[in-house]
């Protein structure tokens, strides 16, 4: 299953909050045969099947629900693709800091690789060729 990491995220992040106020959302939730990857995999295959290509959050959050809410539930074979998630991702100050030199550490490199792949320039110009008149 190759769901992007933040779709995941996501995903886990609403279920973790709702079991906190649901007492028997959390019941489900806490099923030791039900987890993330499945959930996402059944997610995948529920959308795949709809034949749609966007859907609002409430839609995506009760697919989840429902896979943890149902005992008996086909999740499906997994799914390579890419989720685009619209939501903004908050990054902390060390994720940016990282981010940051992680950048800064790529542009040092492509300018180190451009040094070393230049052709050596040389700048001397060949001797001139002084040629001197023959009196006889």
């Amino acid at each position: 299953m190759k769901a992007t990491e933040t779709f995941k995220k996501t995903i886990l992040d609403y279920l973790e909050s709702r079991a906190k106020t649901d007492e028997l959302f959390s019941v489900s939730f806490g099923k030791l045969n039900k987890n993330i990857d499945d959930c996402i995999t059944y997610i995948l295959n529920a959308v795949k099947a709809s034949d749609c290509n966007g859907f609002a959050d409430e839609e995506i959050f009760s697919m989840a629900v429902h896979y943890y809410d149902e005992d008996k539930i086909e999740v499906g074979k997994p799914i390579n693709c890419n989720v685009v998630v619209n939501h903004a991702v908050e990054l902390t100050e060390k994720d940016k800091q990282e981010a940051k030199q992680k950048a800064i550490d790529s542009l040092i490199d492509q300018e180190r690789k451009k040094i070393v792949s230049r052709p050596v320039k040389t700048n001397l110009k060949p001797a001139l060729e002084v040629q001197q008149a023959s009196l006889f």
